[in-house]
């Protein structure tokens, strides 16, 4: 019985030979995102690598809606996009305000809309 490698790990490029460059790694260190803030960040991907609670941002990229709105723009039901949207509150990615008995949530700032046209532009890109 031969002993095969899976294709994939023969592709996988490798150094030939190890050397670090300590220059380049002192000059550099400064640079690496620090273990707390690698952890945040990788919350906050993780809250947003869910297509409901990407396309409840897609709805309110250019407007505030309210929960009725955004479960009839989504085909949700409300109980569910409440769901999504406490969960995208929690991480300061949406915010609301109170009009009367009426919530109608937004963005929270442009740096959550500059994230999302980001992604959806490199998208854009790679399927052209």
């Amino acid at each position: 019985m031969r002993n095969h490698k899976p294709k994939q790990e023969a592709e996988i490029p490798k150094c030939d030979t190890h050397l670090v460059h300590l220059d380049k790694v002192r000059s550099y260190q400064s640079q690496i995102l620090p273990t707390n803030k690698a952890q945040q960040m990788a919350e906050v991907f993780g809250v947003l690598a869910d297509p409901n609670r990407l396309r409840l941002l897609s709805a309110l990229l250019n407007q505030e809606l309210c929960v009725c709105d955004l479960a009839a723009l989504t085909k949700m039901t409300e109980s569910a996009v409440s769901h999504q949207l406490r969960l995208l509150k929690a991480m300061r990615l949406v915010s609301y305000r109170r009009e009367g008995r009426n919530v109608y949530y937004s963005l929270a700032d442009s740096h959550i809309i500059n994230l999302y046209q980001s992604v959806a532009e490199h998208l854009d890109e790679s399927n052209v």
